[in-house]
């Protein structure tokens, strides 16, 4: 008889515990992972190595090399065939004077998932494009900003072209809103099974030079202000980074 006044009592407190466990399931923190986008500068298959290397100028004469380089990237997102994440005040400026040359794009607290695409913009989105606030690595005060209006520049390229008798000077500005270029890079989903992972990303300054059209850097040395030349090397440059091989 004893027992049987139990029953009821250890029901509830079955209730109770199964309530608790539920209630810890549905509260308890989803697992995240910390996610570094590493972007390493190329040309062609050779590093960049800034102020020191020479490279062939592929569209005739000559050999460049690079005093600068730096770029923006913006928007990040990681997609998976079920959700997305997205990096807020996602404005980065990408430059490579670091002692091992490389930039690193780190984005905490990302939810596990199976993703599949990384997505991204070259440039500046027009809504930041358009204010003289600061956000993330935007910043009106800085060396990416223009001085004669609003706007930044999105891509800079500045270096040298050496021809048999003379130096001429490469400086390459672009930077209008039609020249922001969105990226998509395809990931390996099988390495998004641990809490730490990088993912390396190649960007090839070639490419800012061939690509839809071939560039003669002694034909074209200076790029600032004229949108058919800045439209010329955005369409280049939309395809400058990769994963790396």
């Amino acid at each position: 008889m004893a027992n049987r006044m139990l029953y009821p009592v250890f029901a509830a407190l079955a209730l109770v515990a199964l309530a608790i466990g539920g209630f810890y399931l549905l509260t308890r923190p989803a697992p995240t992972m910390y996610v570094s986008l590493r972007i390493r500068p190329v040309v062609g298959e050779q590093s960049l190595s800034l102020g020191q290397g020479s490279y062939a100028n592929p569209g005739g004469e000559g050999e460049f090399s690079v005093r600068d380089f730096q770029f923006f990237v913006s928007n990040v997102r990681l997609v998976s065939e079920e959700s997305a994440f997205r990096e807020s005040e996602s404005y980065h400026l990408a430059r490579f004077d670091s002692d091992d040359g490389t930039y690193v794009i780190g984005l905490d607290s990302v939810p596990r998932d199976v993703y599949t695409r990384l997505e991204f913009g070259i440039g500046v989105d027009s809504v930041a494009n358009g204010t003289l606030m600061p956000v993330g690595d935007v910043d009106p005060n800085g060396r990416m900003a223009w001085n004669w209006e609003v706007g930044y520049k999105f891509v800079l390229f500045e270096g040298g072209l050496q021809l048999s008798d003379r130096r001429i000077p490469l400086v390459y500005h672009v930077g209008f809103d039609e020249n922001y270029a969105e990226v998509t890079i395809p990931l390996d989903a099988s390495s998004f099974d641990r809490e730490e992972i990088t993912v390396d990303l190649c960007v090839d300054v070639l490419r800012i030079f061939t690509g839809e059209q071939t560039v003669d850097m002694g034909e074209l040395s200076d790029v600032k202000f004229d949108r058919a030349d800045a439209r010329l090397l955005a369409n280049n440059y939309a395809r400058m980074v990769s994963g790396c091989p």
